[in-house]
């Protein structure tokens, strides 16, 4: 069983940037794929990032492109997500997940993803 402990949101302007900490716990993270998501007030979670367990490059959802950048600690088994050039409509809880059972690549639906964190919430606003 993997534990996932989520940190590093808060109050942003916008235009500001953010780190996210995605902490690993009861296993390492270079066996499965991990991936962050986030979800706005009122709207679907959504997938934004994700890295294969075997590691190679994360791969990203369109809407986030250029802006967020997810790396990987393999010593400290966590999982990073910055977040530069904040806007508003990132606003929303950010979460971590494992997916135990897929194969590479990975892919960024919530719902083949089995152990969540609690997610760490970021708004930003003015």
């Amino acid at each position: 069983q993997v534990q996932l402990v989520e940190s590093g949101g808060g109050l942003v302007q916008p235009g500001e940037s953010l780190t996210l900490s995605c902490a690993a716990s009861g296993s390492s993270l270079d066996r499965y794929a991990i991936g962050w998501f986030r979800q706005a007030p009122g709207k679907e979670r959504e997938g934004v990032s994700c890295m294969s367990g075997s590691g190679g490059a994360p791969y990203y959802d369109d809407s986030v492109k250029g802006r967020f950048t997810m790396s990987r600690d393999k010593a400290k088994n966590t999982v990073y997500l910055q977040i530069n050039s904040l806007k508003p409509e990132d606003t929303g809880n950010y979460y971590c997940a494992t997916d135990t059972a897929g194969v590479p690549p990975c892919i960024l639906f919530p719902w083949e993803y089995d152990y969540w964190g609690q997610g760490t919430e970021v708004t930003v606003s003015s």
